[in-house]
């Protein structure tokens, strides 16, 4: 793309986000206008492309605010029936999977990983014997296994997005090791949701996308969320993906990376495509109210969604919020107000979403675009806007 090319992209991306109405917003709390204006000012200077915000109330999207476009080249504008991808918010149905299994008695949250996947016998424990580490660690990120999936990231033309077989990482399991004792801190670790989810098809004889549809979003009516490729009759939906870089001129605009990609083996840890009204259905199971066929207890009990709510390991603190980790779901505590969550970032899209199980609220938030001109910078901008989003809810 030129530079005058690139200016006209980035003039487009700056009258939509004037174009795009915020919709009704009945419903919402008072603080949402000034949630959307700062969501519309890190999207202006993160360079997005297009985003979406919503807040939810039992399972129904009450306010939304769309940005810009879900296709740039094609002049096609975010909408109600925008297909996002969700990357580590999938990481939320591993979880509910995993405790649904426990919950009819095939597992227990104390048995060794090992149990179920032998291979991890390969890697290497410097403090004591792998069997140490449960399925309760994998849920919790607290069991030393280390964050990427994939140690190959340079960029080269040969190097897939992520790895496309389980074998391959089997065959590099004699070469890694645990970063911390089992269960003694939080380390985010996108392989322990692998594992998990090769214990889900252990367990059941079904891939964990088959799992996931019959045992969730069927019974939950999500009938748009999907993996891997996007079904051709969804295709019109389908958001493309960007990333924001500089050309030969220095000048930083965003490029266009195809709305397609294969997350490989890691599906489970970060493949959901959705538009926001089956995210919004997700948070209405999660707290309690369905709009399917099957009542939200039916699937998993309210007692084990509290389970999955009770800190294991603390995360961090700062800015009035105490982040801990539970059962598959970051936990916020903001002001002794409690609320639950995760945050998803893969291949350009970003996402976040939370909900406070007591009231039947949430937020969802999603951009398309990665900015890798100044990422410390656009971190800080996404984190601040995500700490504004659970302050709004705590209130």
């Amino acid at each position: 793309m030129t530079s005058a090319a690139r200016r006209a992209a980035l003039a487009l991306v700056a009258a939509a986000a004037l174009a795009v109405p915020t919709a009704s917003a009945q419903g919402a709390p008072p603080g949402w206008p000034a949630l959307t204006r700062q969501f519309d000012a890190f999207v202006a200077s993160d360079r997005v492309v297009g985003a979406s915000l919503a807040w939810v109330r039992d399972g129904r999207i009450v306010a939304r605010h769309h940005v810009g476009f879900a296709d740039l080249g094609a002049g096609r504008t975010v909408d109600d029936s925008t297909l996002w991808h969700w990357a580590s918010i999938t990481k939320t149905l591993t979880a509910v999977s995993t405790l649904q299994l426990r919950d009819r008695g095939l597992l227990s949250l104390d048995d060794p990983a090992t149990r179920w996947v032998p291979e991890l016998r390969q890697v290497h424990d410097p403090y004591g014997p792998i069997d140490g580490v449960t399925v309760r660690m994998l849920l919790s990120h607290s069991s030393g296994f280390q964050n990427p999936t994939w140690p190959y990231g340079a960029g080269a033309s040969w190097e897939p997005f992520e790895p496309t077989a389980w074998s391959q990482l089997v065959a590099m399991m004699p070469w890694q090791e645990l970063r911390f004792a089992p269960g003694s801190r939080y380390g985010y670790s996108n392989p322990a949701y692998i594992y998990l989810a090769r214990i889900i098809e252990s367990l059941t004889g079904d891939p964990w996308t088959a799992y996931v549809q019959q045992n969730l979003w069927t019974p939950l009516g999500m009938s748009r969320s999907y993996v891997n490729r996007t079904p051709p009759y969804l295709a019109a939906h389908r958001s493309n993906r960007y990333y924001v870089e500089k050309d030969s001129a220095g000048t930083a605009a965003p490029r266009a990376a195809g709305p397609e990609f294969d997350p490989g083996v890691t599906i489970p840890n970060g493949g959901w495509n959705a538009p926001m009204e089956d995210l919004a259905t997700w948070l209405g199971f999660l707290t309690g109210t369905t709009r399917g066929a099957v009542r939200a207890d039916l699937l998993l009990s309210r007692a084990t969604l509290a389970e999955m709510g009770v800190p294991v390991v603390q995360v961090g603190r700062g800015e009035g919020v105490v982040e801990s980790m539970g059962l598959g779901f970051f936990l916020y505590d903001v002001n002794g107000h409690k609320l639950m969550g995760h945050t998803g970032d893969q291949g350009g899209f970003r996402s976040f979403m939370a909900f406070d199980p007591a009231s039947g609220q949430g937020v969802i938030g999603v951009v398309n675009t990665s900015n890798d001109v100044d990422p410390g910078v656009s971190g800080r901008g996404f984190t601040s806007l995500f700490r504004s989003a659970l302050t709004l809810l705590a209130q």
